[in-house]
């Protein structure tokens, strides 16, 4: 499975230093739930069976994360731009991360890479206690507003997001939104045993889904789970810009 970025096919440009929080909409209607149900469908279809990924998925409204007047590509599987050169992660993208870590309530995660805040909601609809971190200011300020405005509990802090939350660790969980170059050491060491790492590991062009799993204390197992396409983990453990 290739995971492309999917653009708008409107043909609308999207001026995204002109918006501010208050043109995403607030409205989840019968419409909105309806489209919903429909994509989480489609990604069950696609092989997605855990039952609280699904339940999230549902729950957690996609469009309060595009600005209203894209609202209806939300419940499209396919990424969308969003600010400073990120995208949004494509739904079936989503769902195959949050999968392949086996959160359970009350498992404290940390997701590398903020970004909209989508993926994170998703996590904290869970039922995880969540630590996110950002490296990009603009992201980072709009996406804690969005977690207080539609009322997702999360940790956030701005930063290097290759280097982890060392202060913060351990984590039962670790969930990568960008690609990495190698298989970053020093976020396996920061999980608990038992824990889970999901990261994207490649070049520029394509990646594989990568997940390891802390056994021991020293002693890990590891997996690779199809091919994705993710932008770049930029910073010391990662692409240098």
């Amino acid at each position: 499975m290739i995971t492309k970025y999917a653009y708008p096919s409107t043909g609308r440009k999207l001026s995204f230093h002109r918006l501010s929080i208050k043109a995403y909409t607030l409205e989840d209607g019968y419409k909105h739930k309806g489209r919903r149900k429909r994509l989480v469908e489609d990604l069950r279809q696609k092989g997605i069976s855990n039952p609280a990924v699904l339940a999230a998925l549902m729950d957690v409204p996609r469009h309060f994360f595009f600005p209203t007047d894209f609202e209806d590509e939300a419940y499209e599987d396919k990424a969308f731009p969003i600010e400073s050169g990120q995208t949004i992660s494509q739904p079936f993208t989503v769902a195959f991360q949050t999968q392949l870590l086996d959160v359970k309530r009350g498992d404290k995660v940390l997701e590398v890479g903020t970004g909209s805040g989508y993926q994170g909601a998703i996590l904290s609809a869970m039922g995880a206690e969540l630590y996110t971190i950002e490296r990009m200011d603009e992201l980072f300020r709009k996406a804690v507003q969005r977690f207080k405005r539609f009322g997702y509990k999360a940790h956030c802090f701005l930063g290097d997001g290759s280097q982890g939350l060392p202060q913060h660790a351990p984590f039962d969980h670790i969930i990568v939104t960008a690609a990495a170059t190698e298989l970053a050491e020093n976020l396996k060491h920061q999980l608990t045993e038992g824990g889970n790492l999901v990261i994207p590991v490649g070049d520029r062009h394509i990646q594989k889904m990568v997940l390891i799993t802390r056994l021991v204390e020293n002693k890990y197992q590891r997996s690779e789970h199809g091919e994705f396409k993710f932008v770049p983990l930029v910073g010391k453990h990662g692409w240098k810009s």
